[in-house]
């Protein structure tokens, strides 16, 4: 789940979207043929990497300056400052989980128009990505989870699917395959085509200037401190456990619903990412609104959900029958469901 910082252009259509690996050659009749022949090839053979080096130095900088800030919270910040950091991750993880994730990647449930705004607002805090790229990106990791098309195949290691995806030229099967999926639903909704228009001058307001002056409008806390605190630590720390999900998640837990997909029951995740942990759950039925079982348990993100649904705006959540997921256990499960014990 996570954002590419790679430049993109402002046409919709996916192949615009992102940067291409290489230029097309024209090709005569035999060449064509032998061609063909070495795509055949290549694809038994490991893609050489091609590293995008201003997103690596924006991640050194952006991990070094998160450290600093965690210096500066042990030192000389004000404790209201750190607080108001670790909820700012809360609400900009909303963005994501309620947002960009269940909402609109998933249409697990639906949002009257000022939920959506507020979202979108917390969306942009996140800098993950548009609300659009962040859930097209997503569908293409579920329609080819654990493939070359997958953003962040996790076959190709932890640190791969953690962060590494962001640092490397997109896999040619990433853009072959996103053509398939459609997004056009997305792109309808007003406030997402509005979030795009203007997501750079967004983002500069919502992840960066807000956090770092709100502490020193309140309490008098200094500029240095908010900046490093309240919107690079911050920022750093919910981008970590964002791409969680993506590694973690897809790597070490339980799988009680499906044992044969590598999205797994991660308990550390459930935490970090406010509810997005029960992943094996989520793989096995993604339309569910709860991403698990268990209702707002472990689930700040179902939790908030259901207090936007007491209050009218949020509406049509979608779960599952407790037969079909306890005929699902039974049949695909790895035994670690308590429906066995």
């Amino acid at each position: 789940m996570p954002p590419n910082i790679q430049a993109r252009a402002e046409q919709p259509n996916h192949d615009s979207e992102i940067a291409p690996i290489a230029p097309i050659q024209s090709l005569t009749k035999n060449d064509a043929a032998v061609d063909s022949q070495a795509k055949s090839n290549a694809n038994k053979t490991p893609r050489q990497h091609q590293i995008v080096w201003r997103n690596v130095v924006i991640m050194l900088y952006l991990h070094a300056a998160a450290l600093y800030g965690v210096y500066l919270a042990l030192t000389s910040a004000k404790w209201q400052t750190f607080a108001l950091a670790f909820a700012f991750y809360i609400i900009s993880g909303l963005g994501i989980t309620a947002g960009a994730h269940r909402l609109w990647s998933h249409r697990s449930y639906k949002a009257k128009w000022p939920l959506r705004l507020l979202l979108a607002a917390f969306n942009t805090m996140a800098f993950e990505n548009s609300i659009y790229e962040w859930s097209r990106d997503h569908r293409v990791h579920h329609k080819f989870s654990e493939t070359d098309a997958d953003p962040h195949n996790a076959t190709r290691g932890f640190f791969f699917s953690h962060v590494g995806w962001l640092l490397l030229r997109k896999h040619p099967d990433v853009l072959e395959k996103g053509k398939v999926v459609d997004c056009s639903d997305i792109l309808a909704d007003p406030i997402v085509r509005l979030q795009r228009k203007y997501y750079l001058p967004l983002v500069l307001m919502f992840c960066f200037i807000i956090p770092t002056y709100t502490p020193v409008w309140l309490w008098g806390e200094t500029i240095w401190n908010s900046f490093f605190i309240c919107a690079l630590l911050r920022y750093a720390f919910t981008l970590n456990m964002t791409w969680l999900v993506n590694s973690a998640a897809h790597m070490w837990g339980d799988k009680p619903y499906d044992e044969s997909i590598s999205p797994s029951e991660n308990f550390f995740t459930m935490f970090g990412a406010i509810g997005e942990g029960f992943h094996n759950y989520h793989h096995t039925f993604p339309w569910d609104y709860a991403t698990s079982e268990y209702g707002i348990k472990y689930n700040i993100t179902t939790m908030f959900i259901d207090t936007m649904a007491f209050f009218g705006l949020a509406y049509d959540r979608k779960s599952v029958k407790p037969d079909m997921i306890k005929a699902r256990v039974e049949r695909t499960g790895d035994g670690s469901h308590p429906v066995h014990h």
